[in-house]
């Protein structure tokens, strides 16, 4: 199923999630390099990289060539690079023009009313936390992966499973193509039980997406919000 909107009113301005949205698109548009080459050099300076993670030093020229993390000498290809901050600038990375508007869409969907119940300030650090939390989870499973690993969807994640939380009856409105392109109105919590399910389908296909990291996003955003919840900082699910 792919989302096209909810029905989902918010109470407040939600200007927080226009602003993450905002800075994505303009990193991806007048920061990232477009063409293949200078594009995959640049994402080896500043994306997220496993290999990099575990041994806190960037990638060597020989590890880059091999695709194979060591402890080899040679000189490293970026040698100013901060490794750990990475985890951070990746987030606002995307590989392709369909990968950030795919992520900015489903952002827009779900992120204006979990920022709604959680205030712009918590938000902001809740959405940067989820998406460390899937980095760090990838960078468990892969530890020794010389692949730049970039995009929004681990902190995307964080929030979808944010708003099962805050509000699992809020309707989506969604179509599943290629099969059925007739609007049809699901509840949130099982849209959202269903995205969360086809996550595990992607395990026997041969795909670059990280869905690993969509897992432990989504998980880390059921946990936070959950507590949340619990310890009475925000209120109840709502009913929509």
């Amino acid at each position: 199923m792919l989302p096209i909107r909810d029905l989902n009113p918010t109470t407040h301005i939600t200007a927080a999630t226009w602003l993450l949205i905002a800075i994505a698109a303009a990193v991806f548009v007048f920061v990232q390099p477009q063409s293949a080459g200078p594009s995959a050099e640049f994402m080896y300076e500043q994306a997220m990289i496993p290999c990099e993670v575990t041994s806190g030093d960037p990638l060597t020229i020989t590890e880059i060539g091999s695709g194979a993390c060591s402890d080899d000498p040679s000189p490293e290809f970026a040698p100013h690079k901060r490794v750990y901050v990475s985890l951070i600038v990746s987030i606002f990375l995307h590989g392709s023009v369909m990968h950030l508007l795919g992520n900015l869409w489903v952002l827009w969907i779900f992120g204006n009313n979990v920022e709604d119940r959680l205030g712009s300030v918590r938000f902001v650090s809740f959405y940067l936390a989820a998406g460390l939390a899937a980095a760090i989870g990838h960078v468990v499973l892969y530890r020794t992966s010389t692949t730049p690993v970039v995009g929004a969807s681990g902190a995307i994640a964080g929030v979808m499973g944010a708003y099962l939380v805050l509000h699992p009856w809020a309707r989506v409105v969604a179509i599943v193509p290629p099969l059925f392109f007739l609007p049809f109105r699901v509840p949130a919590a099982v849209f959202l039980a269903i995205w969360f399910a086809l996550q595990f389908a992607l395990a026997d296909q041969d795909t670059n997406i990280a869905w690993e990291a969509h897992v432990v996003g989504f998980v880390f955003g059921l946990i936070v919000a959950g507590g949340l919840r619990a310890s009475g900082s925000i209120g109840p699910a709502e009913s929509v």
